[in-house]
């Protein structure tokens, strides 16, 4: 069966969950999409809030073939592929859109072999990364491209994502008011995280034949729940910049916050000694 998070891909712009400063009719997203002009972009944010759904529905926007890449699995080959096939589609009288998710991954000569085709304007070139684009996305390749900001899904995007979720499911069990405030605690602000913890959570409660879903049968169901972590990366080092900040300032309850934030997501516990006694 088709996982949960795949039959809930938003099928239009306007359904996109989570991202109105994006999106919005007075955004420069907003403009581009009402004006049918593809331009070269980066989209930059955290898993699980809908990069690659938005970059296929910015292809349909702009009326461009989507031609997808993943930066883990793909090289320079891949790329000369995809823009043959630009190529062919050109000559056809269609413009293309070249997706490459996490960019972030491709090195200086995978990067560099792009520029040609974005410059020329045969491919309009998306980039979804998880990483900061300044640091992870060389500079020639980022002047060509306007960098967007997803955001973390925030309540009132999750919550009407369960909605739309319970309607997947016939019979469908409902959840009382604390597992709901558990799943999205347990989500994070990741969609896929948040969508896959309802699969599974319902399909275990039709199993055990019980009428609604409280905390207690929740956290049987649930994985166990990492915050968002990456050591070394830019999640990192915000986390630790709040733990500082709270810490000159005077805040203990903020400081025990991020403290026990990171030490959840796996921090080593030696290194936010060292940080603390400096």
């Amino acid at each position: 069966m088709q996982p949960l998070a795949d039959r809930l891909r938003p099928k239009t712009i306007q359904s996109v969950l989570g991202q109105k400063h994006l999106l919005s009719e007075q955004s420069p997203l907003g403009f581009a999409i009402r004006a049918a002009r593809a331009h070269s972009m980066i989209l930059w944010g955290p898993p699980g809030v809908g990069k690659t759904s938005l970059a296929r529905l910015l292809a349909e926007a702009f009326s461009c073939r989507f031609i997808a890449l993943s930066a883990v699995f793909s090289g320079v080959k891949d790329i000369r592929e995809s823009v043959e096939q630009a190529r062919l589609n050109q000559v056809a009288g269609e413009q293309s859109l070249l997706f490459i998710d996490e960019i972030h991954r491709f090195n200086k000569a995978q990067q560099d072999a792009l520029l040609p085709f974005v410059e020329s304007g045969l491919v309009c070139f998306v980039g979804a990364t998880t990483e900061n684009p300044s640091f992870e996305v060389n500079a020639a390749l980022l002047s060509r491209a306007q960098v967007y900001v997803l955001r973390s899904l925030d309540e009132e995007a999750l919550l009407e994502m369960l909605k739309q979720a319970l309607e997947c499911f016939q019979p469908a069990i409902p959840y009382d008011v604390d597992s709901i405030h558990r799943l999205i605690e347990h989500a994070d602000g990741d969609g896929r995280r948040f969508l896959n913890a309802i699969e599974q959570s319902q399909h275990a409660a039709l199993v055990a034949s019980i009428p609604r879903i409280d905390q207690m049968f929740l956290e049987g169901c649930l994985s166990q729940s990492l915050r968002r972590f990456d050591k070394g990366g830019d999640q990192f080092y915000d986390q630790i910049s709040a733990l500082h900040k709270a810490v000159r300032g005077s805040d203990p309850d903020a400081a025990l916050y991020w403290l026990c934030r990171m030490l959840d997501g796996g921090a080593d516990p030696r290194y936010l000694t060292r940080r603390l006694i400096r």
